[in-house]
């Protein structure tokens, strides 16, 4: 097992234009690295969710976030949320780039 990762030496996954993953792994939890330059988006993208907890730090940039049927919520670089499991979310960009940091447990096996 690696204990440090360089943020170059990372392989990004493109997840779709303007979107690309970077992830580093335990054998219980999973950080993710997404970045997105495909902003600002004028609507959410489709809501999603997923049996994993997540943890998740806007490292850059700018977001609306919306969970479930609660009030979207305004987050920016050092903002933080938090979804339980199965709580459906999403995010819509409101800059051109944004980088978010995501933690999830148990690990996603579907990103790998």
């Amino acid at each position: 097992m690696e204990f440090a990762g360089k943020y170059d030496q990372l392989k990004a996954t493109k997840v779709s234009e303007g979107i690309e993953r970077r992830i580093v792994k335990t054998e219980n939890l999973l950080l993710a690295n997404v970045e997105f330059s495909d902003g600002p988006t004028s609507e959410p993208d489709p809501f999603h969710s997923h049996y994993h907890e997540q943890v998740s730090y806007i490292a850059d940039g700018e977001v609306f976030l919306f969970v479930g049927n609660e009030e979207k919520v305004h987050l920016k670089a050092g903002d933080h949320f938090a979804i339980p499991s199965g709580i459906p979310h999403t995010i819509q960009r409101l800059t051109k780039f944004v980088r978010i940091i995501d933690c999830f447990t148990p690990i996603r096996e579907d990103f790998l």
